[in-house]
């Protein structure tokens, strides 16, 4: 990609949501967007979400999640200071409406990596689905979303289990309101979806078509001025 930054690129306020069952690769896609976007002008804030679950080896509170007890959990979602929050894996993840929303009204650019039922809530919401993009990511197979699970060695039998009935459920909740399906197969191929998607959705918003109509309104006065 040129390090030219492109016109409609812009920040406005645009929302990005990527969901997937656990070993999808969606973290690891998130980065490379983020790291592939940002010279050409497409600065994505990643909104770091809360979760009562212990952190893992390497995990760093304030980097990858804010860990919180299920009791501060609680009071957070009570006082309504979620976006949006769910149940996830017996434990519970969150989005900061403060983090969030701050940055919406600035009109810059966030991403959040949740789960399918916020990112149905966030589809529900009239406010934010016009200025949001949504994309699921799955693996190649159920088998190939196995293996990755064990080779992780980060949960027990159980929770695999678990987390293998989830992903069957997810994606057909996901095919109602999800805008794009992206199948991490082919990793590069998989980044260059995700990519695409935003760069589109980006061309469409209203910080493009105001761009448009400026270019178009100084070639108006222009050949008027020389056909005069």
């Amino acid at each position: 990609m040129s390090n030219e930054p492109l016109d409609g690129l812009h920040p406005d306020g645009t929302l990005f949501i990527v969901s997937g069952p656990s070993g999808a690769g969606k973290t690891t896609l998130i980065e490379r967007a983020r790291r592939d976007l940002e010279p050409i002008g497409l600065h994505l804030h990643f909104s770091v979400s809360h979760t009562t679950r212990r952190p893992r080896l390497g995990e760093e509170n304030g980097r990858d999640y804010h860990f919180v007890s299920g009791p501060e959990f609680e009071r957070m979602a009570a006082s309504a200071e979620f976006l949006e929050w769910a149940h996830v894996h017996g434990q519970m993840y969150g989005t900061s409406k403060a983090e969030v929303q701050c940055r919406l009204d600035r009109a810059e650019d966030v991403i959040l990596d949740i789960d399918v039922q916020g990112a149905r809530l966030i589809a529900e919401n009239a406010e934010l689905r016009p200025h949001s993009l949504s994309v699921f990511v799955f693996p190649p197979s159920f088998e190939e979303l196995e293996t990755r699970l064990r080779r992780r060695n980060l949960n027990s039998e159980d929770e695999i289990n678990l987390r293998l009935r989830k992903a069957y459920t997810e994606i057909e909740e996901g095919l109602s309101f999800y805008d794009y399906f992206i199948i991490n197969d082919d990793f590069d191929i998989a980044a260059e979806s995700l990519k695409a998607a935003m760069i589109a959705r980006k061309l469409k918003s209203s910080a493009a078509m105001n761009r448009l109509m400026e270019m178009a309104r100084c070639f108006k006065e222009k050949r008027d001025g020389r056909s005069a």
